[in-house]
């Protein structure tokens, strides 16, 4: 967001991408960089889905907020929600780089969120890489809330915790090529087809290798790049420094089960233009298992 202090009225393009019928049981909702009144974020947000969501849990680590609304009707079928900050900053008080997450229990399958920002910098691969590995093993979740299936927990990871895992936000991964170079490509990009960018992804590269984000999946990225605009406008960024556009904003996910989760859609919210990044969004339909009687 940029730290952007004047909000829209409404935020029905971040919110409802795909139109009004896409409207969903559950809204989860991660910025980086927010702007300075956490509170008028919330009441936003509110007010753009409306009286048929209810907040049912909210979580900052400095600029970095994390919001859950659900579905009026199902909030008595969720558990406590716990949450958990990492900072990857050097100095701890910095509160600009790291993650927030969010865990709960619904019916009878557990949720893990983190919205996190990584190390920025064309080079800096190796430090973004430290960023996840710091908050994997640092994220102290689940705290109360009893893990569902507790054979599969690693105690030095997070994410190995919980049925269903979603972890997305700015995680600074650019195109290894040149600004000139990326221009000439989008200039004859085919609609919908991205390979001959993200074959320079650094992040597609990353985890092919092995080295991040062991057992996530993405889906298929059909959208141009989100990462770096001139605010206010749909131009990539024509300052002095010339940044190379880049796939910086990503929605990774896993599950205990290959086939709980299926991507509906996956793209980015082309009308905001209140940022130097496009939002991204992921629209999931999740295998949801039975049980809430004994839901602390």
């Amino acid at each position: 967001m940029n730290e952007k202090k004047d909000l829209p009225e409404r935020l029905d393009d971040f919110l409802f991408p795909l139109g009004a019928e896409s409207a969903q049981d559950l809204y989860v909702i991660g910025v980086q960089e927010g702007c300075p009144n956490r509170q008028e974020w919330q009441n936003r947000l509110q007010l753009t889905l409306g009286h048929r969501y209810v907040l049912l849990h909210s979580a900052a680590h400095g600029v970095l907020y994390l919001s859950l609304f659900i579905r009026r009707d199902l909030v008595w079928f969720c558990s406590e929600v716990e949450c958990a900050t990492v900072t990857t900053r050097f100095f701890p008080l910095i509160k600009t780089k790291g993650a927030v997450a969010a865990s709960f229990t619904f019916f009878g399958t557990s949720f893990l969120f983190i919205n996190a920002h990584f190390a920025a910098g064309d080079s800096k691969v190796k430090q973004r890489i430290q960023n996840y590995e710091k908050i994997i093993k640092d994220l102290q979740l689940p705290k109360n809330v009893p893990d569902t299936n507790p054979v599969y927990s690693d105690p030095d990871d997070a994410t190995s915790r919980f049925d269903e895992v979603f972890w997305f936000g700015d995680f600074n991964f650019r195109l290894s090529k040149s600004r000139s170079e990326v221009d000439s490509i989008l200039e004859n990009l085919p609609e919908n087809d991205m390979s001959s960018l993200l074959q320079y992804d650094q992040l597609s590269e990353e985890v092919t290798k092995g080295s991040i984000f062991k057992g996530f999946k993405e889906g298929e990225i059909h959208f141009r790049p989100t990462y770096r605009f001139n605010i206010g406008s749909d131009d990539y960024d024509t300052s002095k420094k010339q940044r190379t556009p880049s796939y910086t904003d990503r929605v990774m996910y896993k599950s205990r089960n290959q086939d709980d989760i299926h991507v509906l859609k996956y793209g980015s919210c082309s009308l905001m233009r209140q940022s130097d990044h496009k939002p991204v969004f992921g629209l999931f339909e999740v295998l949801i298992k039975p049980g809430s009687n004994n839901i602390p």
